[in-house]
């Protein structure tokens, strides 16, 4: 039987009015602007399941295009994305996908487009509680949370990268909670997540591209309470 703290009864701290609508929400969008490496000038979001049926009403879509701006789900500020999405300048747009099977009813994707015409496809779960879950990065499913500050690397998927990247974390005195490998395909891009329950050191990303077949780095540190 698995445990819930009494937080998880309670709920997050949010602008409301749904943990998992709107902070949920917040917070899947806020992580995906955490894994774009450029400024956003352009934010598409497709929503499915009960997100589809809901958005406008529990502010899903607010909660959404504020964490694309950094906001995170306690931030007053997200009862004026729209607002102050105009006054930035950044385009957004909102489609519904009502015929599109997914795994979870709170399931969005969020694609952020630089003004160089750099792009990101990201799709994110909130499974309740203002928890979430990031399962695509662009057309390879992955699986993190973002509870725990997160190593993302894509790849060649080659032999010795992996020994590569864990001789990198050793040597930076990074312990390692959980390690997972998710490619396309054998030889094909990849991209392997690592989570560690303390704060992970800037100076890895360069030492871990030295490695050739090393194509982006992005560390993502868990924010203290």
């Amino acid at each position: 039987m698995q445990e819930i703290s009494l937080f998880d009864v309670i709920g997050p701290n949010m602008i409301g009015p749904s943990s998992s609508h709107t902070a949920g929400a917040a917070a899947m969008a806020l992580l995906a602007r955490k894994l774009f490496a450029k400024e956003p000038v352009r934010a598409d979001f497709t929503l499915y399941g009960s997100f589809a049926e809901t958005y406008s009403g529990h502010g899903t879509d607010k909660a959404l295009l504020g964490g694309v701006m950094g906001f995170h789900p306690d931030d007053v500020r997200i009862r004026e994305s729209f607002r102050l999405a105009d006054e930035a300048g950044l385009i957004y747009q909102f489609s519904i996908d009502r015929k599109t099977e997914v795994s979870h009813p709170n399931t969005a994707d969020i694609l952020l487009t630089a003004a160089d015409g750099t792009a990101q496809f990201i799709r994110g779960e909130s499974v309740g509680g203002g928890k979430i879950k990031i399962v695509k990065i662009n057309n390879i499913d992955v699986e993190f949370t973002g509870e725990y500050s997160t190593l993302i690397v894509k790849q060649i998927d080659r032999p010795g990268v992996i020994a590569h990247l864990t001789s990198c974390l050793s040597h930076q005195n990074v312990n390692i909670a959980f390690m997972r490998l998710f490619r396309e395909a054998k030889g094909a891009a990849a991209y392997t997540i690592i989570e560690s329950d303390e704060y992970i050191p800037e100076t890895i990303v360069d030492e871990i591209r030295r490695n050739s077949c090393v194509l982006e780095t992005t560390v993502i540190q868990l924010e203290e309470e």
